[in-house]
C-alpha cells in the first residue's frame, strides 16, 4: 500500500471525523480515524499502523479541544494491539473484520477514557452511553468503510488473500511435531 493513499485516505477521515460534527451532533459518535487505523495494521504493516494512529490522535485531539495525546496513545496502542492479533491469528476473512472494528472501538474508549480520568479531565457525558453509541455506529458505518477501502487498495488486498492461505500452511509444517 503506497503512503500516498494512505496520506489521503488519513486526511479524508480525519476532515470527515472533525467536520460531521458540526452537520448532525449524532455524527460524532463515527469514529472513522480509528477504522484507517484498524484497517492499516491488519495489513500487518506495524510501523505504517502506529504512525498513522499517533498523527489520527493526535491531530483529531489538538481540534477537539481535550486532553492532547490521550487520542493519540489509544489509536497507537489499537493500532499495536490489532497488529499483534494478526500477526497471531489469520483475519483475511471480511465477516471477521467486524468484530475485531467492534474490540477496537471499545478498547479505543475505554484507553481514552482512562487518560482522562487519571489525569483528572471531567467528563460531560455518561461513559457506558458513550461508548455504546460509538460502538454501534464505528462498527456499522466502519465495516461498509473497511470494504470500500478494500476495494479502493483490490491491488494488495488480493494478493494479501492470496497468499493467507500458503502462509497457514507454512505455519503448521514448521512445529517442533512435524513429520520427518
Amino acid at each position: 500500500m503506497s503512503q500516498l493513499k494512505i496520506a489521503a485516505v488519513l486526511l479524508i477521515s480525519i476532515v470527515l471525523q472533525l467536520s460531521l460534527r458540526a452537520v448532525w451532533k449524532p455524527l460524532a459518535y463515527i469514529d472513522f480515524p480509528l477504522v484507517i487505523v484498524v484497517y492499516i495494521a491488519l495489513q500487518r504493516d506495524a510501523w505504517q499502523a502506529l504512525v498513522v494512529g499517533t498523527l489520527a490522535g493526535l491531530v483529531v485531539d489538538a481540534q477537539s479541544g481535550g486532553l492532547i495525546g490521550a487520542g493519540g496513545f489509544s489509536k497507537t496502542m489499537t493500532a499495536y494491539i490489532i497488529f499483534f492479533a494478526a500477526t497471531k491469528v489469520n483475519l483475511e476473512n471480511p465477516l471477521l473484520r467486524i468484530p475485531v472494528l467492534a474490540a477496537a472501538t471499545v478498547l479505543d474508549s475505554a484507553i481514552y477514557v482512562f487518560w482522562h480520568r487519571l489525569l483528572g479531565y471531567p467528563s460531560g457525558v455518561p461513559f457506558m452511553q458513550t461508548i455504546s453509541y460509538k460502538l454501534i455506529a464505528t462498527t456499522v458505518v466502519g465495516t461498509l468503510v473497511l470494504y470500500m477501502l478494500d476495494s479502493v487498495m483490490s491491488g494488495e488486498a488480493s494478493q494479501r488473500r492470496q497468499f493467507a492461505t500458503r502462509r497457514r500452511v507454512a505455519r503448521r509444517s514448521t512445529g517442533p511435531l512435524r513429520r520427518r
